[in-house]
């Protein structure tokens, strides 16, 4: 008889779910590096952002509807279009997630440095510290339980609500670059996507929601609703601070532009702690991609062994810890996020893809909204750094040539 999960999970459960699993480095680091590139136009960017996050959103949420199995993408991308497909959204999701995990990690070292007086040139080794303690911690069979994660939510908000007051009372006037080119509003949109990524989280728990055919779609678009808003706020507030002319994107950070006080440290708190938690789940989610890599023996069948207990995947989690301490030894933010960028706009293209090809009987989202999704997808990744650009391009190439010599 097979076992299935019990349906406990309510709306609302799905809510603080989906906003524990986006809210982290986006919030407390890429508004940022947005505002970096458009001034203040970020506030448009933000919302070409959110669009393409609710059709990506809903078109996951069909994907784990039709097909309610581990490996996202990359299952989806085997079962409704071809292996090439899959191989290619498996080894996106590796090292978009894993560039997001090492931009998290580089922002909790500045965080850190930014707060204390420990010196600057130590931040990527607080990173790669980070990464090995929570890589020991999902080793020992540590998860997010959802008290953990209701609390974690609930800092994270407190400590951008506070930052969000304390912009609204400064009286400098807003950043404002009337050069800006419409290219630079959408490559900010391309880079602050990725701040909305962990809607899937919501998307793949078919099997434990109450009602999922309307809470699944419900909660998403709730979810994203409250994260927009939260991050207009967030670029709206970090636009007045006099600061904000001057600051590096590439070791920005929300705590370096407030003064010295309790809010300060509130905020650093906040984003360490959402951070931590972004860390410990995309760990969890990279190894487990990879896991179902080397089962399906696109990645070694070593990477499929579970320990003793059968609680965990330590070569799969190791050779995650790897790909992410590589990406730390960049050691700048801006690179990370952008090349995460890149491949999760990639990746989740192929997400739409994927739902064009699901069957009217089990099709509960229209095909234009995943149109849509598809469309802004590989609009914006084209708007990303060249450089980024370039070195996407020729890894897909390189994973496909691999995966047509082992064919």
């Amino acid at each position: 008889m097979n076992q299935q999960l019990v349906r406990s999970t309510s709306l609302a459960g799905a809510i603080v779910l989906g906003l524990g699993s986006i809210l982290g480095t986006g919030a407390f680091v890429s508004v940022g590096i947005g505002a970096d590139i458009a001034g203040g136009a970020v506030l448009w960017a933000i919302l070409i952002a959110a669009v393409t996050a609710l059709c990506n959103g809903l078109s996951s949420a069909q994907l784990a509807s039709a097909h309610s199995v581990s490996g996202g993408t990359y299952e989806y991308g085997y079962r409704f279009l071809t292996p090439a497909y899959g191989v290619t959204a498996g080894s996106l999701f590796v090292v978009a997630k894993s560039a997001s995990a090492a931009t998290a990690a580089l922002a909790v070292g500045w965080y850190v440095t930014n707060a204390t007086a420990i010196p600057d040139y130590l931040a990527q080794w607080i990173a790669a510290a980070v990464l090995v303690l929570f890589t020991l911690l999902v080793l020992g069979g540590v998860k997010r339980t959802n008290w953990v994660n209701a609390a974690i939510v609930t800092l994270s908000i407190i400590a951008l609500l506070a930052f969000i007051v304390t912009g609204h009372q400064q009286t400098a006037v807003m950043l404002e670059r009337p050069s800006v080119k419409w290219w630079q509003v959408l490559q900010a949109s391309a880079l602050l996507f990725v701040a909305y990524t962990g809607y899937g989280r919501i998307a793949t728990m078919g099997e434990e929601v109450q009602n999922p055919r309307r809470v699944i779609p419900l909660a998403v678009v709730l979810t994203l609703a409250v994260v927009t808003l939260l991050y207009l706020g967030v670029g709206n507030a970090l636009l007045r601070f006099p600061s904000i002319a001057n600051f590096q994107a590439e070791h920005f950070s929300l705590a370096s532009l407030l003064p010295s006080g309790p809010v300060q440290w509130l905020v650093t708190v906040g984003a360490v702690v959402a951070m931590g938690g972004v860390i410990l789940n995309l760990i969890l989610g990279v190894s487990r991609v990879i896991l179902a890599m080397g089962r399906r023996a696109d990645l070694p069948m070593r990477f499929a062994n579970l320990n003793d207990q059968q609680t965990s995947a330590p070569p799969a989690t190791w050779l995650t810890c790897i790909v992410m301490l590589v990406l730390v030894a960049i050691g700048d933010i801006k690179t990370a996020w952008s090349f995460s960028a890149f491949t999760v706009l990639v990746y989740y293209g192929i997400t739409n893809l994927a739902a064009l090809k699901v069957t009217k009987s089990d099709r509960f989202v229209p095909k234009w909204v995943s149109i849509i999704g598809l469309a802004s997808c590989l609009g914006l990744a084209v708007f990303v750094p060249w450089q980024v650009l370039l070195s996407g391009i020729i890894f897909i190439v390189v994973v496909l040539l691999i995966h047509q010599l082992r064919r």
